[in-house]
């Protein structure tokens, strides 16, 4: 993972981020409320055969689900450009998380914290393989809000871990949440930066 300022209009900073979570968390909305392109989707309709493989405890309403990847792009100061990949919830399609994630540049994972036992694997997923994240707390409807030192703990994160809060359907607050990956990542990298 490289960020340096070499990029040109011609050839733009170009990264890879993850947007990971549990089942139901708001990934694909999140993608496509931020991504400046038509989002690539692999939405399929939840069928019985799901019944009794999906968890759908807080999220009885959820009609379909992602089955392989979602895809779309943001760019930021016109020399940047974002990758957004965005990851299926449901344990039984991890095994594509490894390739999803290979190059990655670093990751949000959306925490739905009506279902935060959902998260822990995902946060662990990132630390094993040192793929720098952001928690991004979704704003569900309805939903009690915690406070970001609340959440940290509770996933027992580190301090340097930021948590932020958004709503995964507005586009403005999915960007902040991007905004504070690259600021996250750049720490990582000059720590005297900040």
């Amino acid at each position: 993972m490289v960020l340096h300022d070499c990029s040109t209009p011609e050839f733009p900073e170009q990264l890879k981020v993850i947007v990971a979570g549990g089942f139901g968390a708001g990934k694909t909305t999140f993608v496509g409320a931020v991504s400046e392109i038509e989002p690539l989707t692999t939405e399929e309709r939840l069928t019985v055969a799901s019944v009794g493989t999906d968890d759908l405890a807080g999220v009885e309403t959820k009609q379909c689900t992602t089955v392989a990847m979602d895809f779309g792009r943001r760019t930021f100061a016109e020399n940047t450009v974002l990758y957004l990949f965005g990851t299926p919830g449901q344990s039984r399609f991890w095994f594509l998380w490894d390739e999803l994630c290979h190059g990655a540049t670093g990751a949000v994972v959306l925490v739905d914290t009506r279902r935060l036992q959902d998260s822990f694997p995902v946060v662990e997923f990132f630390e094993k393989r040192r793929i720098p994240f952001v928690v991004a707390v979704n704003l569900f409807d309805g939903a009690y809000r915690y406070p970001a030192s609340e959440v940290q703990r509770a996933l027992g994160l580190g301090h340097e871990i930021p948590v932020v809060r958004c709503d995964a359907r507005r586009g403005p607050d999915a960007r902040d949440v991007l905004v504070a990956l690259i600021r996250h990542i750049l720490h990582q990298l000059h720590p005297l930066s900040r």
